[in-house]
C-alpha cells in the first residue's frame, strides 16, 4: 500500500500512524456487534476529524487502526479522541456493555502503542494489522 503524499495549506507530509487500544482488563467484548458497530463507527470518525483510516481490525480485547493524519494531529489526540466517542456510542448503543464489564471504569485501558510509519513500511503495517485475525489468542 503506497499512501500517496498529502497537502495542506502549509504542508506537505506523508505521516501515518499504528495505533493500538485495548479494552480495560483485556475483557473480551469487542466481538458480534460490537465489533460491527466499531467498524461501522471508525471510518465515520475519522472522516469527521479529517484523517484517512488505511486498516482496521478489530480484536476481542482490542483495536489495530492504521491512519493517516496531518502533521497539526498528534496520535495521542487521534486515539484519545477515537477512544472517547466510542465509548460513548458503545454505552449508549448496548447499554448492558456497561453494567455487566465497565460499571466503575471506561472501556478503555489508559495507554495505548503508538507507530509510525512513512511510505516505505505503510504496506508491511497494513498486513500486519490484516494478519491479526489469523493470529491465535
Amino acid at each position: 500500500m503506497q499512501t500517496p503524499t498529502k497537502t495542506t495549506a502549509h504542508s506537505v507530509y506523508t505521516l501515518n500512524y499504528h495505533i493500538v487500544f485495548v479494552t480495560k482488563y483485556r475483557n473480551k467484548v469487542l466481538t458480534g456487534a460490537i465489533e460491527d458497530h466499531i467498524k461501522e463507527q471508525m471510518p465515520i470518525l475519522c472522516e469527521r476529524y479529517g484523517w484517512e483510516q488505511l486498516a482496521l481490525e478489530v480484536m476481542p480485547d482490542h483495536v489495530h487502526l492504521f491512519v493517516s493524519a496531518p502533521p497539526t494531529t498528534a496520535p495521542v489526540t487521534i486515539a484519545k479522541t477515537l477512544k472517547s466517542i466510542l465509548a460513548v456510542s458503545l454505552f449508549k448503543t448496548f447499554p448492558t456493555l456497561k453494567q455487566k464489564r465497565f460499571w466503575g471504569s471506561g472501556l478503555w485501558s489508559d495507554g495505548c502503542y503508538y507507530g509510525s510509519a512513512g511510505t516505505v513500511s505503510a504496506k508491511t503495517i497494513a498486513m500486519s494489522i490484516e494478519d491479526q485475525r489469523s493470529k491465535p489468542a
